[in-house]
Formats: structure tokens, C-alpha cells, sequence
């Protein structure tokens, strides 16, 4: 495909399955560099609109589309890209740090002495760094269960109760929803063990693999275009 080659914004869009309105919406947006216009005032794209293009989706398919789309306005207006493909591996490194936690986490999952581990909403939302109306929000969706406390009626969370709280805040960093959460900590409080969760485990795990690929993809298609004379050269 030679350098100068034009292509009409529907020729763009039928090479990656998109509309024209899409490829017209990325050019707004920044994420392609501006299209020349003919006489006539129709839009003209060239191998390098296809090659930013190309970089686009497959950092979106790594990085999601907001990070993919502030790093292509990046490159468009001259500024360095570097640190928010740098933040978004800094991300995945703590999602692999979490996911290790709450596997660590399940492997001691022991029974503690109901004497020891009590605390109340205010505490333990403060140890999670999350609000206490979370917590509660929890308790609606069945995540965990705190007793009442008979002669003040406040919520006493035992040391299950904050077990619970814990693997449920690791698993909602992993992306859960309340919904598989709650079922899974129940087969948890009743079975103990590993065997509810692995499943889980084994997917989260599969898709932290599937968006380091991806990663590696957009990063390569990002060096193609950044490094290509139809970009560099004017």
C-alpha cells in the first residue's frame, strides 16, 4: 500500500468492521489525525490514518477504550504517551497482586476463635477504605452477615464476619459483581475450603493473561505507527 494512497472513510471502516460514522467520530475525537479534504470537502484517508487506526483497537482491546483514546490524543498533539501506558501496566501489576491476595487468602482460611476479631461498621469500613453504607450494602446483598448486638442493636462484625468483608473486598477489585460474590462467600462460610472458589480463581486469572496479551498487541501496533515514515515524515 504506498504512502500517498487515499482512502474514503468507508474503505477505512469496511477494513475493520466499523461504520463511517465511527471512523468520522475518532477523527473528532483525536484518536486519528486529521483527514485532508478534496474540493469537493470529502474526507481523505491515507496508510497512516489506517496504521493509528490499526493502534487504536488494539490498545483498546488492553488498555479499554478511555485509556486507548487518551493515549492516541497523546501522540496527536505531540505529548508523551509513555506515562498512561505505564499507569495502565501498574494497574494490571496490582490486579495480579489482588488476585494473589485473595488466593492467599482463601489457602489460610481457617476458623479464628470467636472471641478474637470483633469489631464494629466504622472500623472495618476504615480498615477496607470504603464507606460504611457500602458495608451495609453488602449486608443487603447477603456478602456478610453481622449480628446485632442484643443491648445496643449495632452490627458486631466477628472474626468471619470480617473474613468475609475482606474476601469480598478483594473480589470486587477483581471486578465482581455483589451477585457471584454473595453466592460464593456462602459456599465459603459452609463448605470452607477452595473448591467453591477456583473456578472463579481460574477465570480471573484467564482474562488478567488474555489483557497482558493484548497489551503486548497494542504495543506493537502503537511502535508501528509511531516508528512509520508515513508518520514521521510530514
Amino acid at each position: 500500500m504506498g504512502k500517498n494512497l487515499q482512502l474514503r472513510p468507508i474503505d477505512l471502516a469496511r477494513r475493520h468492521g466499523l461504520s463511517t460514522q465511527a471512523i468520522r467520530n475518532y477523527e473528532a475525537a483525536g484518536i486519528l489525525p486529521t483527514a485532508a479534504r478534496t474540493e469537493s470537502g470529502y474526507r481523505t484517508y491515507t496508510p497512516r490514518h489506517e496504521l493509528a487506526l490499526r493502534a487504536f483497537l488494539a490498545l483498546a482491546a488492553g488498555h479499554g477504550h478511555q485509556t486507548a483514546t487518551a493515549i492516541m490524543q497523546a501522540v496527536h498533539r505531540d505529548a508523551d504517551p509513555f506515562p498512561l501506558i505505564d499507569e495502565s501496566h501498574a494497574q494490571l501489576l496490582d490486579d495480579r497482586r489482588t488476585l494473589s491476595a485473595v488466593e492467599d487468602a482463601l489457602r489460610e482460611l481457617e476458623p479464628v476463635p470467636a472471641e478474637r476479631g470483633h469489631t464494629f461498621v466504622g472500623p472495618l469500613s476504615r480498615r477496607l477504605g470504603i464507606r460504611p453504607a457500602t458495608l451495609r450494602k453488602w449486608e443487603r446483598a447477603g456478602v456478610v452477615q453481622p449480628p446485632r448486638d442484643p443491648h445496643t442493636g449495632y452490627r458486631v462484625y466477628r472474626a468471619a464476619d470480617v473474613r468475609d468483608a475482606l474476601l469480598a473486598h478483594q473480589l470486587r477489585r477483581g471486578g465482581y459483581p455483589l451477585a457471584r460474590i454473595a453466592p460464593l462467600i456462602d459456599h465459603l462460610r459452609t463448605a470452607g475450603g477452595l473448591e467453591p472458589v477456583e473456578p472463579m480463581l481460574r477465570d480471573w486469572r484467564a482474562r488478567l493473561t488474555a489483557r497482558s496479551r493484548a497489551m503486548l498487541t497494542g504495543a506493537a501496533a502503537l511502535d508501528a505507527y509511531l516508528f512509520s515514515p508515513s508518520v514521521m515524515t510530514p
